[in-house]
């Protein structure tokens, strides 16, 4: 556990060889918290893996599953300065970012915030933090699934429906009444699951899990999404030019229609150095995602 303020301790875990090539997994969400499986995208002969669970992630303290817990000290910002702090902790002078989901917008936001300290950065599922991602996900996928849409645009107040899901969803999962709390988390991860569904071998695991997970992350997710996640509006593509000369490989599925191309493109676009990686097989996870990610991390096993 690392003490990194405003009450805030992550967890953290290290694994691989302790001479390798250092890299740091940043997990989705936000707030899924991270897991075991993030260590097989690295070889454990060549790399030093860093896995840490963002702030109210996972095993990090305080849960957000705790309904008293204040999220204001619970930014982008705040995880950025997070991960600089785990860095220097840890004795480490630059290191690959890999991350997923959520996970791709927070690389590229420490990264442009630090990228003397980056070597490489493997982002899969792209994801810029734009509100009209977030839009896109909470509101404009009901044309994709309308049935699953209306119940879940039906789970928030009727006077807050034409308005920001995220922050409806949001003020009920504050709610003092616990049924109300666990109905909205339930509610989140069903169309959570739902728009990530498109993929052959796609199964639910958000609306699956325990409800105490489920509220943590709800909770979470529903904040930054409700804030814009803390970033200007474009930011990270308007800053982009901070990560020229930093190699990078974007990998995403042509059936993620929660994420759909474009974001990943419009980088990749801006970005010199960059890879563009496009699976057909799969959607926002799942099918060959894995194998991409591993090979991209094989690649750069080599450098420093």
């Amino acid at each position: 556990m690392l003490d990194v303020g405003d009450g805030h301790s992550l967890y953290w875990e290290v694994s691989g060889n302790p001479g390798g090539k250092p890299a740091v997994a940043l997990h989705g969400g936000p707030g899924t918290g991270s897991s075991p499986r993030m260590r097989s995208l690295f070889d454990p002969d060549r790399y030093r893996v860093v896995l840490v669970d963002q702030r109210s992630s996972g095993r990090s303290t305080p849960s957000a599953a705790d309904p008293v817990v204040d999220l204001s000290a619970n930014t982008t910002q705040h995880l950025v300065a997070d991960l600089e702090t785990l860095r220097v902790h840890l004795g480490i002078e630059r290191w690959l970012v890999w991350g997923a989901s959520w996970g791709v917008t927070l690389a590229l936001a420490y990264a442009q915030a630090y990228p003397e300290r980056v070597t490489e950065l493997v982002l899969a599922a792209v994801t810029d933090g734009d509100r009209r991602r977030t839009d896109w996900i909470t509101r404009d996928m009901g044309r994709v699934f309308p049935r699953e849409w209306e119940r879940f645009r039906d789970g928030v107040p009727a006077d807050e429906r034409d308005g920001d899901l995220a922050a409806a969803y949001s003020r009920l999962l504050h709610d003092p009444d616990p049924e109300v709390r666990a109905g909205a988390a339930r509610r989140w991860c069903e169309w959570e699951d739902t728009h990530m569904s498109l993929a052959p071998d796609a199964e639910p695991y958000l609306s699956v899990a325990d409800p105490a997970f489920r509220l943590a992350f709800a909770r979470i997710v529903t904040h930054y999404w409700s804030h814009g996640s803390f970033l200007d509006d474009g930011q990270l593509l308007r800053d982009i030019e901070r990560l020229h000369g930093i190699p990078a490989v974007l990998i995403h599925g042509r059936y993620d229609v929660s994420g759909p191309l474009d974001t990943a493109w419009a980088l990749h676009r801006a970005w010199p150095g960059s890879e563009l990686v496009v699976l057909d097989d799969t959607g926002h996870r799942g099918g060959s995602m894995t194998a991409a990610i591993t090979a991209a991390t094989d690649r750069f096993a080599g450098g420093v």
